[in-house]
């Protein structure tokens, strides 16, 4: 094996590794309540803890790769992210865990970029659309298999052997790294790191996220407020003076053009809304409906090939109709599928499941792969790697909000019913109402890019592609 194909088996192992830990945990979370005593709330930040992390450290790892190398900081990561997944499984508390997940998420949130950056660069232009292709298709195994995979090892096993489930994996990584990866050459300067921008972005993130949970947890409506007023004032401090300086951690400058921000508020409003009500699926079909984790989380399945479909149509049809129609497309057929999730009552009702996830994973899929593809069209070659992390950023904190703002709302409604526990059968018709409330509203949120595509000049994108490829021929 040649050192190129190397490199890229690493990478997609470690890519590998990072989707899995990011998409198995939402299939355990009623076990995990049980377990250890945790609300709504505290579950949600099992993923937003994770995501929290990684979205921290993910801008600064052209400057760690730059200053220690490639090789050491990957290692460095898998080590972390090794670590910290055994000390997830042997957590005493819902309080432990989630500390945990933050740390695996500081060691996995390097592992792609970095990955990506020692592969991308060892293949040529004209080669890197086949190895986007294998990336893709990692990148949809892993969200269909670890949801069905982790059912099946809750069921059978315990909640905690889905954290151990990183450890071979990552070691594997890791043997290899240190066998195959050659160090990088001397650097004759290393950037300055932007230490400030890294504090305040941080902290503007934490402060976000913490507020929006918090407002979500009775009796802490107006303290959760407070908090998200800090971190909205922390965000507009960070981003008043990144655009004031020259070189900061993050070039902000570059949303200001039309077709890289209509493509992140489009990610944010579509995948990143589907994050939350796959976590809300899960707790309403286990927790309420009484469905086993294992056929909770085979239902990514239909999921996963209905998104594959969408990526592929995507690529056939992207240059011919331009971004618009996609876009719109994918909007209202993710919107429809969440709508389907309202006639779901029992846990019997598989075909009708299945096809609520598919039409979600076509549509979410429509929207993502197009997003994709229009984000980078009018990018300069030279900002690609600064257009890339804020796209990344944007890409995460989508995630994170999506699962935030959808936990916010499932428990303001919850304790507005009176609501206190999911465990109580008698409250089960009024929670399951409550459940077809939430997936309403997140179906009438991916509605509201419309008004994005609006204002995209389909004709000018499709004209701008033409001129690329006619340029190319």
């Amino acid at each position: 094996m040649d050192y190129r194909k190397k490199v890229a088996a690493i990478y997609l192992l470690g890519f590998f590794v990072d989707l899995i830990n990011m998409f198995i945990t939402s299939v355990a979370y009623p076990d995990i309540g049980h377990a250890l005593h945790a609300s709504v709330a505290q579950l949600a930040w099992i993923s937003t803890a994770y995501i929290l992390g990684l979205t921290i450290v993910i801008p600064a790892s052209a400057w760690l790769a730059a200053y220690y190398g490639s090789k050491t900081v990957f290692m460095a990561s898998l080590l972390t992210f090794l670590c910290a997944s055994i000390g997830a499984g042997l957590a005493p508390s819902i309080e432990a865990l989630i500390a945990w997940r933050c740390v695996q998420g500081l060691g996995g949130g390097l592992l792609i970029p970095l990955g990506q950056s020692m592969t991308y660069q060892l293949y040529q232009p004209a080669e890197r659309p086949g190895l986007s292709s294998v990336i893709m298709l990692v990148g949809l195994l892993a969200p269909a298999l670890s949801p069905a995979l982790g059912g099946v090892i809750v069921d059978s096993l315990s909640w905690r052997a889905i954290f151990y489930l990183n450890v071979p994996f990552a070691a594997l990584a890791l043997l290899l790294a240190a066998c195959w990866l050659r160090p990088d050459p001397p650097r004759a300067q290393v950037p300055r790191l932007d230490t400030g921008g890294l504090v305040a972005g941080s902290t503007a993130i934490l402060l976000l996220l913490l507020g929006l949970t918090m407002m979500g947890t009775p009796g802490e409506l107006l303290a959760g407020a407070g908090v998200l007023a800090l971190g909205a004032a922390c965000a507009w401090g960070y981003v008043r003076g990144a655009l004031r300086k020259s070189t900061p951690l993050l070039n902000l400058r570059l949303a200001a053009e039309p077709l890289l921000r209509i493509a992140m508020l489009m990610y944010l409003l579509v995948p990143g809304v589907f994050m939350g009500v796959s976590l809300l699926a899960m707790l309403y079909l286990q927790g309420v409906l009484g469905m086993s984790a294992s056929t909770a989380g085979a239902l990514m399945l239909p999921w996963a090939l209905a998104s594959f479909a969408a990526i592929s149509l995507t690529g056939k049809s992207y240059r011919r109709v331009g971004p618009q129609p996609l876009f719109i497309a994918g909007a209202l057929l993710q919107a429809a599928g969440m709508l389907m999730l309202l006639r779901v009552d029992a846990a019997g009702q598989l075909f009708w499941l299945a096809g609520a996830y598919a039409v979600m994973g076509f549509g979410g899929g429509l929207c993502s792969s197009t997003a994709q593809s229009t984000a980078f069209l009018r990018t300069p070659d030279g900002q690609l790697s600064q257009a890339s992390a804020v796209w990344n950023i944007n890409r995460q904190l989508g995630f994170c909000l999506g699962v935030a703002l959808l936990s916010v709302l499932l428990n303001g409604l919850l304790a507005a019913q009176g609501i206190t526990s999911l465990d109580d059968p008698a409250q089960h018709l009024r929670a399951a109402q409550v459940f077809h409330w939430c997936f309403a509203l997140a179906a009438s949120a991916c509605v509201l890019p419309l008004a994005l595509c609006a204002r995209i000049d389909n004709r000018a994108v499709l004209d701008l592609l033409h001129h690329h490829g006619a340029a190319k021929k």
